[in-house]
This record gives structure tokens, C-alpha cells and sequence, in this order.
């Protein structure tokens, strides 16, 4: 049963919508005029792993149903191979390297203006649960620290309860800089604490924005003996991975069911995605038969699972307009009305609100990624990926032709050079733009001198104090001396 509040209540019952019965969508939470907005990513889960995208043995009810009932795509791309960038990337539009976030464990700019800031601006409650991995540290998952520079709040999250990265089952976590341990898979325990967030916003009529952040199916693995029972015969670390994911699908269940119950649903826009590829090693494989994997710019360490789910402005449909990360902030600004005061630019990602109703030919804008020294631009069905060599070698040029080669089997950079040609240009120009914003020209401000650099967390200061009482707990056994 739904707890009361006063107010409400009389205003309920003063023009005759006393609710007869509680499993009915409670008529004490309004409608607001502004979406409810769920962000949500999984950690390593690759494009392969949902069995709506043909998985041989997982089964992912809840998010079959989320892509049934909404608007799924075929080509959902992470904004790049690893966790942090991709992060840095949702939240601000704009390509991780632009960001200062150059692999996982690099700290966000603070001279970054982020959606969640935009948000609240436009009045959301604003709340992150789960993994942040944006503040700079390495290592384990552990709680933030109440003053660290880089937390949630600082970045426009009115109320968080995070860690700085992978977490799985009891996890300790940090509320608003309190650290609280828990009992139970993490996945569950993040959505039922987003749920009390969502259902506080709407009592008092106030649209929320929040963002779930799991830490499955991340190495290492951790799950109960049910949710792994469906993969007896396969290895130890594949059928936990499994039955991480399992536990994963059903808090999307408890998720939607919820909003149901609150009678908020119809204008809530919830958003699925992955940080990133799928994990080698595992069986049965985690990319659906795409190249590469977690770390690689080839289809399988980019491609991932990707939903929104809105009913009250989305009808079912699967799309294969390509899309990606960097396209959240300006699609959730063009829904809210944000105007560009709140962004910075050069944005990477573009609006994709004319595709919720219309399959779109093209997408005007290609897609770039720059990681670890290695490029790739996405343009519709081409894309060129560029691999430095050793040594003083030329880098590796590749060309395909993803309507066709879904697999990247053939490499067409000799075959048609008009479009190799042509694609270069266009990759060129992406990095150079990047390289100005990694030069911080983009920013009024001078980068902070003492922006962190990545760090583990073990040999930071503020941490020195629970290292004697955590080194017992599990996810941190052999990494505190």
C-alpha cells in the first residue's frame, strides 16, 4: 500500500478520485506534464546477450517486453570500448576524449556541463544509482567519499547512491557520502532505491530524471545458485555471468511494473543500453557473432543492446537508424526543451526524436570514436576503422560496408577508394576537432590543475581509514595489502 500524504489526499478527495484499491495505478501520483526519465546501462553486457537479439540460452523477459513495447535498436553504439568514456559520454553529449576521459578510471572534467545539470536546471529531481566510475579511481567498486570533488552531486545529481565503480552482490555504497552496506544483488538493490526516488519526485508532482548504473554482468561474478541453475553444464564463470545478467532482467521487471503500479508509466521514457561490448572467454559468446569484443573498435566491442521505452509517445517498432550514446543528452533536451546555454560544444551525438516516430534514410551526422590511439567513423552503412601499427609502420586502414558485412569480413579500403577517400576526410576532421577539446579550447575556464589523474583507490589518502576493515570483505580480498 502507498503511503499518504496529507495534502494530497484532501485535494484527492475533494473532486471525487478516492482510489478503491491499491493494486490499481495509485491516482495519488500525478502525471506530470514533463517525462519521468529512466536512464539505464548495463556493465559489459554485449549486443548478443538479450534473448530478443537471439541468445541460445539466456532468457530476458523483461527486456523482450521493453522491446516490444517500444523502440528497439539493431544499431545501438556505445560511445566507446570501455566503461568511463561511455559514461562521460551520456552524460554530456559529447565523444569521452572531449571530456578529458580518456580510458576507465579517468576523472570527468569539471568543466563539463552535464545533462542531469540541464535537467535540474529545467526542474527534475535529478538521482544516480550505482556504478559512477567517473571521479578518477581504479580498482573494485568503492564507496565516494563525502568530499570528493568529482561525486554525483557535483555534476547534477541532487541524490545519489554510488560507487566508484563494478559492484555485485552485498555491496557497501555511499549515500550522499554516507557509506551503508546491503544485502542482496546489486541490480535489485539499485532499482528499488531508484524506485523510492521516482515515487518521492511524483507525490509531489515534480518530473524525475534518474540514472541506473549497474555493475552486472561485470568481472567478477557474483550471483545466486537460482538465477545460475539454468547453466549447469556450462563453466563456473559463464554461468554466473549468466546468472547476473538473469537477476539484471528481473529488476527491469520490478522497474516497469512498478511505474505501472504508480500510474506513471505512460510518460516515463526509459532508455537500455550497455557501457560497451561484450566480454571474450565466455560461453555462449556475448557479441551475436560480431567482430571483436570489450576494448576493440570493431562491431563487437561497440555494438550494444539499446531500448526506449515511452508509451505515451513511442509505438513499438525496430529501427536500424544507427545511433549512439552521445545521442541521449540531445535527444532528452529537444523532449524538455533545454536550449544550448546547457550544453557544450562541440556536441557529438544529435537528437533522435524524428526517429521515434519515422525510419529515417540517413543519419546526417557520422558517428566518431577515438580510443587508445585507434579510430573508427561511422557513416549509415559505411565505416572505417584505423589500428595504429608498431613501431613506425603506417596505421592499418579498413573499410566495410556494414549493410552487407555485418561481421567485418571484408575489407573494401582498397576495392573503393572513393569512399575510403571520402571517409578519411570525414575522420580527420573528427580528430582534430577532438584533439582542440582535449586541449581544453572549448572551455572559458583553464582545466584545473589538480584535475585527478587516474588512481587506485587503495593508495588514496581518504581511504586509508576503512582499509583495515574492508580487506576481509570479498571484492576487495587481494587488493589491500
Amino acid at each position: 500500500m502507498i503511503k499518504k500524504q496529507h495534502p494530497l489526499w484532501f485535494a484527492i478527495l475533494s473532486i471525487g478520485m478516492l482510489g478503491a484499491c491499491a493494486d490499481l495505478p495509485s491516482p495519488l501520483l500525478a502525471q506530470t506534464a514533463k517525462p519521468n526519465i529512466v536512464l539505464i546501462m548495463a556493465d559489459d553486457q554485449g549486443w548478443g546477450q538479450t534473448s530478443y537479439n537471439g541468445h541460445p540460452i539466456l532468457k530476458t523477459p523483461n527486456l523482450d517486453a521493453m522491446a516490444n513495447r517500444g523502440l528497439r535498436f539493431n544499431r545501438f553504439y556505445a560511445a566507446a570500448p570501455v566503461c568511463s568514456p561511455t559514461r562521460a559520454a551520456v552524460l554530456t553529449g559529447r565523444t569521452h576524449r572531449r571530456c578529458g576521459v580518456e580510458s576507465h578510471g579517468y576523472a570527468l572534467r569539471r568543466n563539463e556541463k552535464t545533462i542531469a545539470q540541464a535537467l535540474q536546471r529545467a526542474g527534475y529531481a535529478t538521482g544516480h544509482f550505482g556504478k559512477w566510475h567517473l571521479n578518477g579511481f581504479r580498482g573494485p567498486g568503492v564507496p565516494i567519499l563525502k568530499d570528493d570533488p568529482y561525486r554525483p552531486d557535483q555534476f547534477g545529481f541532487q541524490s545519489w547512491l554510488s560507487v566508484s565503480n563494478f559492484f555485485d552482490m552485498d555491496p557497501i555504497m555511499s549515500r550522499n557520502g554516507e557509506f551503508q552496506e546491503f544485502r542482496g544483488d546489486s541490480s535489485e538493490i539499485i532499482v528499488a532505491e531508484a524506485l523510492e526516488f521516482i515515487e518521492k519526485s511524483a507525490r509531489v508532482n515534480q518530473p524525475s530524471f534518474s540514472v541506473i548504473w549497474y555493475g552486472t554482468p561485470h568481472n567478477p561474478f557474483k550471483a545466486s545458485d537460482e538465477d545460475t541453475a539454468p547453466f549447469s553444464e556450462l563453466d563456473k564463470q559463464s554461468r554466473t555471468q549468466l546468472g547476473e545478467l538473469v537477476a539484471m532482467d528481473r529488476s527491469i521487471g520490478t522497474l516497469r511494473k512498478r511505474l505501472l503500479k504508480l500510474g506513471i508509466a505512460d510518460n516515463t521514457l526509459v532508455w537500455f543500453t550497455s557501457d560497451n561490448g561484450g566480454l571474450p572467454r565466455m560461453k555462449p559468446e556475448t557479441t551475436g557473432g560480431l567482430r571483436g569484443f570489450k576494448g576493440s573498435l570493431y562491431e563487437g566491442g561497440l555494438r550494444v543492446p539499446g531500448i526506449i521505452e515511452w508509451p505515451a509517445k513511442i509505438q513499438p517498432r525496430v529501427t536500424n537508424y544507427p545511433a549512439v550514446s552521445m545521442d541521449i543528452f540531445p535527444t532528452l533536451a529537444e523532449i524538455v526543451g533545454i536550449n544550448e546555454s546547457n550544453w557544450l560544444t562541440p556536441q557529438d551525438g544529435v537528437s533522435l526524436v524524428s526517429v521515434f516516430d519515422n525510419e529515417l534514410e540517413s543519419r546526417n551526422k557520422p558517428i566518431g570514436f577515438s580510443y587508445s590511439g585507434n579510430a573508427a567513423l561511422i557513416d549509415n552503412q559505411w565505416k572505417l576503422v584505423k589500428t595504429k601499427s608498431k613501431k613506425s609502420k603506417p596505421s592499418q586502414m579498413e573499410l566495410f560496408d556494414l549493410s552487407a558485412d555485418n561481421q567485418e569480413a571484408n575489407n573494401l579500403f582498397s576495392k573503393r577508394p572513393e569512399i575510403a577517400k571520402e571517409m578519411g576526410a570525414k575522420m580527420a576532421e573528427f580528430e582534430r576537432s577532438v584533439q582542440k577539446s582535449v586541449d581544453g579550447e572549448d572551455y572559458d575556464q583553464p582545466i584545473a590543475a589538480d584535475h585527478r589523474p587516474p588512481t587506485q583507490w587503495t593508495e588514496f589518502e581518504g581511504y586509508q581509514p576503512y582499509l583495515s576493515k574492508w580487506k576481509k570483505r570479498w571484492e576487495y580480498q587481494g587488493r589491500i595489502k
